[in-house]
Protein backbone atom coordinates (compact mmCIF):
# COMPACT_ATOMS: atom_id res chain seq x y z
CA UNK A 1 0.00 0.00 0.00
CA UNK A 2 3.07 2.23 0.77
CA UNK A 3 4.29 2.20 -2.49
CA UNK A 4 0.79 2.63 -4.15
CA UNK A 5 0.66 6.12 -1.88
CA UNK A 6 4.69 7.20 -2.72
CA UNK A 7 3.53 6.37 -6.77
CA UNK A 8 -0.45 9.02 -6.12
CA UNK A 9 1.70 11.31 -4.39
CA UNK A 10 4.73 11.81 -6.96
CA UNK A 11 2.56 11.78 -9.62
CA UNK A 12 0.78 14.47 -7.71
CA UNK A 13 -2.40 14.23 -9.99
CA UNK A 14 -4.58 11.25 -10.51
CA UNK A 15 -7.46 10.58 -12.00
CA UNK A 16 -10.60 9.03 -10.63
CA UNK A 17 -13.24 7.27 -12.18
CA UNK A 18 -16.83 6.48 -11.22
CA UNK A 19 -20.22 5.44 -12.83
CA UNK A 20 -23.30 7.84 -13.18
CA UNK A 21 -26.00 5.69 -14.35
CA UNK A 22 -24.47 3.82 -17.33
CA UNK A 23 -22.09 6.66 -17.96
CA UNK A 24 -18.65 6.57 -17.02
CA UNK A 25 -16.94 9.98 -15.14
CA UNK A 26 -13.34 10.74 -14.77
CA UNK A 27 -11.81 13.65 -12.86
CA UNK A 28 -8.52 14.91 -11.56
CA UNK A 29 -8.11 14.56 -7.79
CA UNK A 30 -4.94 15.15 -5.81
CA UNK A 31 -5.28 14.16 -2.36
CA UNK A 32 -4.06 10.70 -0.80
CA UNK A 33 -3.37 9.84 2.70
CA UNK A 34 -2.83 7.19 5.38
CA UNK A 35 -4.25 6.87 8.51
CA UNK A 36 -4.42 4.23 10.53
CA UNK A 37 -3.21 1.29 8.19
CA UNK A 38 -5.34 2.60 5.27
CA UNK A 39 -5.08 4.70 2.06
CA UNK A 40 -7.66 7.89 1.92
CA UNK A 41 -8.63 9.83 -0.54
CA UNK A 42 -11.04 13.02 0.03
CA UNK A 43 -13.70 15.39 -1.89
CA UNK A 44 -16.56 17.27 -0.85
CA UNK A 45 -19.53 15.98 0.46
CA UNK A 46 -21.87 18.46 -1.81
CA UNK A 47 -19.83 17.10 -4.94
CA UNK A 48 -21.07 15.35 -7.74
CA UNK A 49 -18.44 12.58 -7.69
CA UNK A 50 -19.81 11.81 -3.56
CA UNK A 51 -23.68 11.53 -4.82
CA UNK A 52 -21.79 8.81 -7.12
CA UNK A 53 -19.69 7.11 -4.88
CA UNK A 54 -22.62 6.83 -2.57
CA UNK A 55 -24.81 4.93 -5.21
CA UNK A 56 -21.50 2.37 -6.54
CA UNK A 57 -18.75 2.52 -4.43
CA UNK A 58 -16.46 0.95 -7.04
CA UNK A 59 -14.10 3.33 -8.44
CA UNK A 60 -10.84 2.94 -10.65
CA UNK A 61 -7.45 5.39 -10.46
CA UNK A 62 -5.07 5.93 -12.86
CA UNK A 63 -1.69 7.97 -12.46
CA UNK A 64 0.90 8.65 -15.17
CA UNK A 65 5.02 9.34 -13.06
CA UNK A 66 7.84 9.12 -15.62
CA UNK A 67 7.43 6.33 -18.21
CA UNK A 68 5.49 4.54 -15.58
CA UNK A 69 1.32 4.64 -15.21
CA UNK A 70 -0.57 2.98 -12.07
CA UNK A 71 -4.30 2.01 -11.99
CA UNK A 72 -6.07 1.43 -8.61
CA UNK A 73 -9.49 -0.71 -8.88
CA UNK A 74 -11.36 -0.21 -5.56
CA UNK A 75 -14.10 0.05 -3.55
CA UNK A 76 -14.66 3.24 -1.12
CA UNK A 77 -15.13 3.26 1.91
CA UNK A 78 -16.84 6.32 3.75
CA UNK A 79 -15.52 7.13 7.22
CA UNK A 80 -17.46 9.94 8.78
CA UNK A 81 -15.20 10.22 12.00
CA UNK A 82 -13.21 13.57 12.49
CA UNK A 83 -9.82 12.02 13.02
CA UNK A 84 -10.05 10.69 9.46
CA UNK A 85 -10.74 14.18 8.09
CA UNK A 86 -8.44 15.89 10.34
CA UNK A 87 -5.59 13.49 9.32
CA UNK A 88 -6.34 14.00 5.82
CA UNK A 89 -6.43 18.19 5.96
CA UNK A 90 -3.32 18.19 7.85
CA UNK A 91 -1.60 16.44 4.81
CA UNK A 92 -3.41 19.21 2.59
CA UNK A 93 -3.57 22.12 5.13
CA UNK A 94 -4.08 24.53 1.86
CA UNK A 95 -7.93 22.57 1.41
CA UNK A 96 -8.66 23.78 4.89
CA UNK A 97 -9.98 27.38 3.48
CA UNK A 98 -12.27 25.07 1.57
CA UNK A 99 -13.24 22.06 3.70
CA UNK A 100 -14.44 22.01 7.03
CA UNK A 101 -14.64 18.92 9.02
CA UNK A 102 -17.10 17.43 11.42
CA UNK A 103 -20.19 16.64 10.90
CA UNK A 104 -21.15 19.69 9.99
CA UNK A 105 -18.96 20.29 7.49
CA UNK A 106 -18.25 19.63 4.09
CA UNK A 107 -15.46 17.09 3.67
CA UNK A 108 -15.56 13.25 3.42
CA UNK A 109 -12.97 10.83 3.10
CA UNK A 110 -12.78 7.54 2.10
CA UNK A 111 -10.64 4.64 2.61
CA UNK A 112 -9.99 2.08 -0.18
CA UNK A 113 -10.69 -1.74 0.16
CA UNK A 114 -10.02 -4.81 -1.61
CA UNK A 115 -7.82 -2.67 -3.30
CA UNK A 116 -5.78 -4.32 -6.29
CA UNK A 117 -2.81 -1.69 -7.91
CA UNK A 118 -0.94 -2.27 -11.22
CA UNK A 119 2.23 -0.42 -11.98
CA UNK A 120 2.88 -0.53 -15.40
CA UNK A 121 5.60 -0.06 -18.07
CA UNK A 122 7.02 -0.57 -21.23
CA UNK A 123 10.62 -1.15 -19.39
CA UNK A 124 8.89 -3.51 -16.92
CA UNK A 125 6.74 -6.14 -16.20
CA UNK A 126 3.60 -5.18 -14.29
CA UNK A 127 3.68 -4.99 -10.59
CA UNK A 128 0.41 -5.99 -8.96
CA UNK A 129 -0.30 -4.81 -5.41
CA UNK A 130 -3.02 -6.29 -3.22
CA UNK A 131 -4.57 -4.04 -0.15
Amino acid sequence: MKQVYDFLKEAGTYYLATVDGDQPRVRPFGTVNIFEGKLYIQTGKGKVVANQIAKNPKVEICAMKGDEWIRVAATLVEDDRVEAQESMLNSYPNLRAMYKTGKDGNTVVYYMEDATATISSFSHAPIEIKF
